[in-house]
């Protein structure tokens, strides 16, 4: 880990110094990556979509990807701390987003992706798709997924570096060689974020150090065939508290405890091949990934894995399938995953999946989807999704979506066999239903949009533990629905010529099958933001306001009473400014008027941090 802070912190610095070199000019914004089975441009897209670009990082001063999701519409962000943050979409369980980087899943075997120093060095896009993706990503997607594309370079050699320090330290690097048939590209990045003291009494501050490597490359090898390679490795350490369990309130619930750490490491890998035949009326795709992830804590180590291939067709019914106005996807998938804590704790599916999409004269775009998988641990599952978009003459967008996901039972549901814990290997997979319709208007002369959704989401068969006895629980598929609604509204506008301002917010209401408030979910979430060109068209400075109120956590101690967490506002603030046309001084302040932002009973936040550092771009 030192040696790779120094080999980071080293290539960093030494950009700032390298010869001219083509600048990158990587760009996707017209083109959903994780739209289906294949990229779709945007405005065609029927279901509801963020996107979060290099750019909006880069102005916002986010470095960490948790961050950059807190204002999304329709999405759920609560963590104890760095270390440990969930993610929620529409008020799904977190587990039912599929997190996904370059296209593999981030998590390998069966469980949820957990957000910790996840960096946004080298990232140039986060697409944030709401609402049932398992028709073309299988178990996992039922509430939604998050794709993380990071860079690969454009045409030319790209070198590009950036230091940061203050209340933590960050160092990435960025190189890249590209051609007429394809490139390579190396990312590195560091992370060493002293933290604050998770319990809040004044103990040792509970740090978090992250390094991260990622080597990619494609090549053109003839006109039909293109070939490439992704290898991702992130190395991390993280230090956390103890809980109380005789405790009587928030406060001694949390206690601090310098002993407590663990040590995660992350391998996510594919290769993949394309090739066109029939001038481009018809390509297939095959690709083989493997996710593996080990986590070591308090001594106790467990690897999980997925292994995954991945063979898709694609046929343009009208033409190329890159120009088709109608399209045919066709998937087959198996996928393996398992568990070293258990020999037991393995399963398989292999699966099929058609989409079909078509866009007509009218300004009608339809995509439509089925899946079937067949699963050798518990029962088959089939899924469907449909989605229009529809654009009326004056520029306003008509856009809805329908559709039905799965999530698989956990090893420990099916299986656990200590701490008190009894496994139900009968458990059948959990089924959302999902209904959206949303508008989306320009305002203001075309310079700028409100996107408006309406959404409904029905979670069925959900699965939650119930006790045996005061020290014994199993697990069960509840009987009833636990229902979700609500409303997501997006909104930029360039003001002025200098001035482009945001608006997120969300109206959620999560039930469970009882009626009663489901847990970290908040009920209202606004966020307001602006980024201000300045210093004469050398920088910017940007603000963002994020407001949570009606947020729920069950408190873990006495008679385990579910209790409204109090309502906060942060601010963040960030600035850059062009020293010359190569360097570039940034400078960020979160949390700038020190707000308690509690988003879990009984562990304390971190107050204001302050940071300042260098970016080089060649």
């Amino acid at each position: 880990m030192n040696r790779f802070t120094v080999l980071a912190a080293s290539a960093g610095l030494l950009s700032l110094s390298a010869p001219v070199a083509a600048q990158e000019t990587f760009v996707l914004d017209e083109i959903i990556v994780t739209g289906g089975l294949s990229p779709i441009a945007a405005e065609k897209y029927g279901r509801a979509v963020s996107v979060v670009t290099a750019e909006d990082i880069e102005e916002r001063g986010i470095t960490m990807v948790q961050d950059a999701l807190r204002a999304l519409p329709g999405v759920s962000v609560n963590g104890t701390g760095t270390s440990d943050t969930q993610i929620r979409i529409r008020g799904g369980e977190a587990n039912h987003t599929l997190v996904l980087i370059d296209g593999i899943a981030a998590a390998g075997g069966n469980g949820e992706y957990t957000f910790s120093g996840l960096e946004t060095a080298n990232i140039e896009r986060i697409e944030v798709l709401r609402g049932p993706q398992s028709v073309y990503y299988g178990s996992n997607a039922s509430a939604g997924v998050i794709n993380i594309i990071t860079r690969k370079g454009s045409e030319g050699t790209t070198l590009n570096g950036s230091l940061e320090v203050g209340s933590g330290t960050t160092a990435s690097t960025f190189v890249a060689r590209r051609d007429a048939r394809g490139g390579v590209s190396l990312a590195l990045s560091h992370m060493d974020d002293p933290g604050f003291d998770l319990s809040g009494d004044g103990g040792e501050k509970d740090g978090l150090t992250r390094s991260t490597a990622i080597l990619s490359g494609d090549y053109q090898a003839t006109e039909e065939l293109k070939l490439g390679f992704t290898l991702r490795r992130s190395e991390e350490r993280y230090e956390y508290d103890s809980a109380n369990r005789p405790a009587t309130d928030a406060e001694s619930y949390i206690v601090d405890d310098p002993t407590r750490y663990a040590d995660r490491d992350e391998l996510t890998a594919g290769v993949f091949g394309e090739y066109s035949m029939m001038e481009g009326r018809l390509t297939h795709r095959l690709a083989v990934e493997t996710t593996q992830n080990r986590l070591k804590n308090d001594g106790e180590a467990t690897k999980t894995t997925t292994d995954a291939v991945k063979y898709r067709l694609s046929y343009g019914i009208d033409g190329a399938v890159d120009q088709a106005d109608q399209l045919l996807n066709l998937l087959l998938e198996h996928r393996e995953d398992d568990s070293s804590s258990n020999p037991a704790y393995g399963r398989a599916a292999t699966s099929v999946a058609l989409e079909y999409r078509g866009s007509f004269a009218s300004g009608l775009d339809v995509q439509a989807g089925a899946r079937f998988d067949d699963n050798d641990v518990f029962k088959d599952a089939t899924t469907w999704n449909l989605g229009l978009s529809y654009l009326l003459n004056n520029g306003l967008r008509l856009h809805g979506s329908a559709g039905e996901g799965v999530v698989n039972p956990a090893y420990s549901e099916l299986y656990d066999d200590g701490y008190g814990g009894t496994g139900n290997p009968d458990l059948q997979p959990e089924r959302n239903l999902s209904f959206d319709l949303g508008v989306e208007l320009p305002i203001f002369g075309d310079r700028g949009t409100v996107d408006v959704t309406l959404f409904k989401e029905r979670l069925t068969d959900e699965i939650t533990f119930v006790s045996i006895d005061l020290e014994n629980y199993t697990y069960i598929n509840q009987a009833g629905n636990s229902d979700r609604r609500g409303v997501e509204i997006a909104g930029v506008l360039d003001a002025t010529d200098a001035l482009s301002l945001r608006l997120g917010y969300t109206y959620l209401e999560a039930e469970n099958p009882d009626k009663s408030v489901e847990i970290r979910r908040p009920r209202h979430e606004l966020t307001l933001g602006g980024t201000l060109d300045a210093f004469g068209g050398r920088g910017s400075v940007s603000a963002d306001l994020r407001h949570v109120a009606g947020n729920y956590d069950t408190q873990y101690w006495g008679s385990n009473q579910t209790v409204k967490l109090p309502s906060f506002t942060t601010v963040n603030l960030a600035a850059h400014y062009d020293l010359t046309d190569r360097v570039q001084l940034t400078g960020r302040v979160e949390n700038l008027f020190d707000a308690d932002a509690t988003e879990v009973w009984g562990y304390a936040t971190r107050g204001r941090a302050v940071y300042v550092g260098l970016n080089a771009q060649f």
